[in-house]
């Protein structure tokens, strides 16, 4: 009886693990693509008749802030859970790894916020 309870347990643990591996990806891609949207906003529309337009903010800053979302978090939920064995300070852990980089990622990446000098809105 005991060990079936054990098994039980074991698998329980082993699903938790497997939707948390899972589940922090999802969570840092949507992170990371609510940090982008706003801040890329202006790069995509261009102002007036595009003269800003920006596609780079699409085709390289999008997957690299998707990766680095996805990806950090899920390296430190395996790196801790693989050191400690328990799913609260992997969990802690991975959540820790990406605040970090979404408070990084706009220190260090500065699409075009503003118009020209002389653009304003409207005509």
């Amino acid at each position: 009886m005991n060990r079936e309870r054990a098994t039980d347990r074991a698998r329980g643990g082993a699903i938790v693990e497997s939707a948390g591996g899972c589940l922090l990806p999802a969570l840092g891609a949507l992170a990371g693509l609510l940090l982008w949207t706003p801040r890329a906003a202006y790069s995509i529309d261009g102002g007036f008749e595009g003269h800003a337009r920006d596609l780079s903010v699409v085709f390289v800053d999008l997957p690299l802030i998707l990766v680095g979302a996805s990806v950090l978090p899920l390296v430190a939920w395996v790196l801790t859970l693989r050191r400690t064995g328990r799913l609260w300070p992997a969990a802690l852990a991975s959540l820790a790894v990406l605040a970090l980089f979404l408070w990084g990622v706009p220190a260090v990446w500065h699409p075009r916020r503003t118009p020209d000098p002389g653009y304003g809105p409207g005509i």
